[in-house]
């Protein structure tokens, strides 16, 4: 299925995998670009060092699209241009859009997408030269930026701006694609679906909480606000079932994980999201999940997902988006 987006960063199938953190392991980003998709790595928390390593391991084991995600306004200038010259998109989010960090990911080669929870974001981020645009509506999971579902908010950005629009929020099957793609939307943005895969960098907890949720036991909260992003505005979608077992808990610290060869507690009300080796109580801390995560009932490679959503978009909406 070709659209403006495919044809722009050239990938096969209108999908891109959403940023998530540590979850989004180089197999999950590898695994998604060779089935078609764009994989998405996350520059957040990662030396320079290790995240430049990251994406050259990756370039040598797919031909296919990668991109990275950055979500600080104070990102280091040589950073950025090391990165964008090592993927074919450089994706911003939770900061205004900078017309000065757009230049410079432009400048070593690469094309830039912004993630928007509103229209005159949406706006800002196309004067600012931004190539793609992505809407992300309040069924979202992690971070929520706007206040607005998603196919409402959708519209209104497709009609104020002419760039690609790529939808984001709540898209965990099928129907739920086809659904943004039959609003004209040119691919969509999806985590989710790809957190509950055999590649994912999730805990085989968090994978089955994930699996074993029903209907949209999701809430918007702010129990898991101590990290960066949450400092502007604590406002993230998790598992009800996280925040009800971290409210039973006492303890100041939930757990821990493995990071730079040492094992970090992962304090009360932390970001970090459990991810595979992290021991303790990776039940109370933060499950992040869209609202559509009822419709996840299996885990399964990614690629497979991927081909998947394609045959029930294909099947249901033969025309393809824009």
């Amino acid at each position: 299925m070709g659209t403006s987006f495919t044809e722009l960063v050239g990938c096969s199938v209108p999908i891109q995998q959403a940023p998530m953190g540590t979850v989004s392991s180089p197999d999950l980003v590898v695994a998604v670009a060779d089935a078609g998709g764009v994989g998405t790595v996350s520059a957040l928390g990662l030396p320079l060092d290790l995240l430049l390593r990251r994406l050259d391991g990756m370039r040598r084991r797919t031909s296919g699209v990668l991109s990275a995600n950055v979500v600080t306004p104070d990102v280091d200038e040589g950073l950025l241009a090391d990165v964008a010259a090592r993927v074919r998109l450089v994706d911003f989010f939770w900061f205004d859009p900078s017309p000065r960090l757009v230049e410079l990911a432009h400048r070593s080669g690469a094309l830039v997408n912004w993630q928007v929870g509103s229209v005159a974001e949406a706006r800002a981020a196309v004067d600012a030269g931004c190539d793609v645009v992505t809407v992300q509506g309040l069924e979202a999971g992690g971070h929520v930026r706007g206040a607005t579902p998603l196919l409402p908010l959708l519209r209104e950005v497709l009609d104020a701006v002419g760039v690609p629009v790529l939808a984001a929020g709540g898209i965990s099957d099928g129907r739920a694609f086809t659904e943004v793609m039959t609003a004209g939307a040119a691919g969509a943005r999806i985590g989710t679906r790809f957190l509950a895969t055999t590649e994912s960098g999730a805990h085989p907890a968090y994978k089955q909480a994930v699996v074993d949720a029903a209907g949209d036991c999701t809430v918007v909260t702010d129990a898991f606000a101590v990290c960066p992003l949450c400092a502007t505005s604590p406002r993230a979608r998790v598992l009800i079932a996280a925040v009800q077992r971290l409210a039973e808990l006492d303890d100041d610290v939930v757990g821990t994980v493995a990071m730079g060869g040492a094992r970090v507690p992962v304090g009360r009300g932390s970001g970090l999201p459990p991810v595979v080796g992290a021991e303790g109580h990776p039940d109370a801390m933060a499950m992040y999940a869209g609202a559509g995560v009822g419709s996840v009932t299996d885990v399964r490679p990614a690629a497979e997902v991927v081909a998947a959503l394609m045959a029930e978009v294909e099947r249901r909406q033969p025309a393809g988006g824009r």
